[in-house]
C-alpha cells in the first residue's frame, strides 16, 4: 500500500508540476507577444483577467462536473483543453479569440487544480498531511518559477513558442496514466456537498488563500515598485520578490512537518501572528540589508504555509464531494484576490503613497488571523456542547 502511494503521489504532484511549468511559461510569453504587437498593459491585464474569469465562472459546478465524468477523467480533460487552447495562440493574433482561449484555459485549470488537491488530500493521511501537502505546494511552485527562464530560451521562436507550450501541458498525461487510485469526487450513493454548504464551514480557509493569493502577486507585481520608492536601485528591487519567494519554497516542508507535530491549527495561527508581526516593519527594515532579507525570507515562508495549511485543513474538514467543493472554493479565493487585490493596492499606492502596498497585506492578514481565531472559539464552544 506505501509502495502503490508513493508511485501515485509522485505522478500525481509531477503531473500537476509540468502543468505549473507550462502555466509559469504562458502567462509571460502572452504578455511578451501581446507586448510586441503593439498592445499596452491594459490588454495583457484584460488577458489576465479573462484567465481569471473563465477560473470563476466554473466555480460552482466544479463539484458536479468531478461526480459526473470522475476525477481522473475530468484531469485528463483538463490537460489536454488547455494545452489546445494554448497552441491555437500560434494559429492567430485575434485579440477576441485570444480571450476567449483564455477563458477556456482559466476554466480548465481551475478544474484541474481544485480536482488535484483534493487528490492529494485523499492520499495524504492525517498523521502526514501538513508534510505531504508541502510536497505538493513546494514543487509545484519550483516549476511555476521555472516558466519564465523556459520563455527566455524560447520566446524568440515566433512561429513555434504557443505550440511548444501547449507540447508541455500534454507530458503530464503519460504520468497521469500510470496512477492507479482513483479519486473520490462522490457518486450516486453519496450527497452531493455544494458549495454553498461548504462554505460557511471554512471562511478562514477561504481568506487565508485570498491573502496569499494577494501576497503571491503583489510580491511579483508591486513589491519591487515599494522597493525602489524607499531608494533601492531596481536591479537590488526586483530581488524583494525573489527572497520572498525563496522563503515561500524552502521552507513549507518544515512548517508542514512542525504541523503535523504540534498541530495544524496552532501553527496556521502562528504562521499569521508572524506576518502581521513582520509587515509593519517592513518600511523601516528596506534601509538596513543586514534586516531587510532575512525578514523577507521568514515573511515568505510564514505567508506561503498560511496557505499550505489552508489545504492541510480542507483535508481534514471534508470528505468526497465536499473536499471537491472546497478545493474550488480555494481555487475561487485564489482567482478573485490575485486579480482585484492588486488593482485596489496599486490604485491606493498611487492616491495614498508606496508603503500602501504593506498597509493592503496587512489588512488580509488581520483578517486571516480573525478568521483563524473565530474559527477557533466556535470549535471550542461546539466542543464544550
Amino acid at each position: 500500500m506505501k509502495a502503490i502511494f508513493t508511485r501515485d503521489f509522485l505522478a500525481l504532484i509531477l503531473s500537476v508540476a509540468v502543468v505549473g511549468l507550462g502555466t509559469g511559461a504562458t502567462l509571460p510569453l502572452t504578455a511578451i507577444a501581446l507586448t510586441q504587437a503593439g498592445y499596452g498593459t491594459d490588454v495583457v491585464g484584460l488577458l489576465t483577467a479573462a484567465q481569471a474569469g473563465g477560473g470563476l465562472v466554473v466555480v460552482p459546478f466544479a463539484g458536479w462536473v468531478a461526480a459526473r465524468f470522475g476525477g481522473r477523467q475530468v484531469i485528463v480533460g483538463t490537460v489536454i483543453i488547455v494545452a489546445v487552447a494554448t497552441a491555437l495562440m500560434q494559429l492567430t493574433a485575434n485579440l477576441y479569440v485570444w480571450a476567449l482561449l483564455r477563458v477556456l484555459c482559466g476554466a480548465a485549470l481551475m478544474l484541474l487544480f481544485t480536482i488535484g488537491e483534493a487528490w492529494v488530500n485523499q492520499l495524504a493521511d492525517d498523521a502526514s498531511r501538513g508534510r505531504v501537502i508541502a510536497i505538493y505546494a513546494t514543487n509545484f511552485t519550483l516549476f511555476q518559477m521555472a516558466g519564465p527562464v523556459l520563455v527566455s530560451q524560447i520566446a524568440h521562436l515566433d512561429a513555434w513558442r504557443f505550440l511548444l507550450c501547449g507540447a508541455i501541458f500534454l507530458t503530464a498525461l503519460p504520468m497521469l496514466a500510470t496512477i492507479r487510485v482513483t479519486p473520490h469526487t462522490g457518486g450516486e450513493d453519496e450527497p452531493h456537498d455544494s458549495w454553498q454548504h461548504v462554505l460557511p464551514q471554512m471562511p478562514a480557509l477561504v481568506i487565508g488563500t485570498g491573502f496569499f493569493a494577494l501576497f503571491d502577486t503583489i510580491a511579483l507585481s508591486l513589491m519591487p515598485l515599494f522597493a525602489m520608492a524607499h531608494g533601492v536601485s531596481s536591479e537590488v528591487a526586483v530581488l524583494f520578490a525573489s527572497a520572498l519567494l525563496l522563503g515561500d519554497t524552502t521552507m513549507q516542508f518544515p512548517i508542514g512537518w512542525l504541523a503535523d507535530r504540534l498541530g495544524r491549527e496552532r501553527v496556521h495561527i502562528g504562521c499569521a501572528v508572524v506576518v502581521v508581526m513582520l509587515l509593519p516593519a517592513l518600511p523601516w527594515a528596506v534601509a538596513s540589508p543586514w534586516l531587510c532579507w532575512p525578514l523577507l525570507y521568514v515573511l515568505g515562508a510564514a505567508a506561503g504555509a498560511i496557505y499550505t495549511l489552508s489545504l492541510v485543513a480542507c483535508g481534514e474538514r471534508f470528505r468526497g464531494a465536499a473536499l471537491v467543493s472546497a478545493s474550488s472554493l480555494v481555487g475561487a479565493s485564489w482567482s478573485a484576490a490575485s486579480f482585484g487585490g492588486p488593482l485596489v493596492a496599486g490604485a491606493l499606492m498611487k492616491g495614498i503613497g508606496n508603503d500602501a502596498v504593506v498597509g493592503v497585506l496587512l489588512v488580509s492578514a488581520l483578517a486571516f488571523l480573525g478568521a483563524a481565531l473565530w474559527e477557533k472559539r466556535r470549535a471550542g464552544l461546539a466542543s464544550a456542547q
